[in-house]
């Protein structure tokens, strides 16, 4: 499940950083792009959970050190990815502000 969300969540911020770049309304893909990032985040979760509560050590061994440090990268990448069209329409505006357009 935690697949699906995740590759749902990095459409979402394509999609998101595409229609920023088109000049449309994008905040409803940013939205989803961080919902569907913290939906992988409790699948995930989930996923260890279920390994603990079945005792399977060696999942747990395996997989968490490297998905731990994958989780990390990309949740911060998400969040990232899906704020810059906030901060680029913010300057748009100072600037435009500024030289009095």
């Amino acid at each position: 499940m935690w697949i699906i969300f995740g590759i749902i969540a990095i459409i979402a911020t394509l999609t998101n950083i595409f229609l920023f770049s088109r000049g449309k309304e994008y905040k409803l893909a940013m939205a989803l792009g961080l919902s569907f990032t913290a939906l992988t985040l409790c699948a995930e979760y989930s996923l260890v959970s279920n390994w603990v509560e079945v005792e399977d050590m060696g999942a747990l061994l395996d997989v968490v050190p490297t998905v731990e440090k994958a989780l990390w990268f990309l949740t911060i990448a998400s969040i990232l990815l899906n704020i810059i069209p906030i901060f680029l329409e913010r300057k748009d505006k100072r600037a435009k502000k500024v030289s009095g357009i």
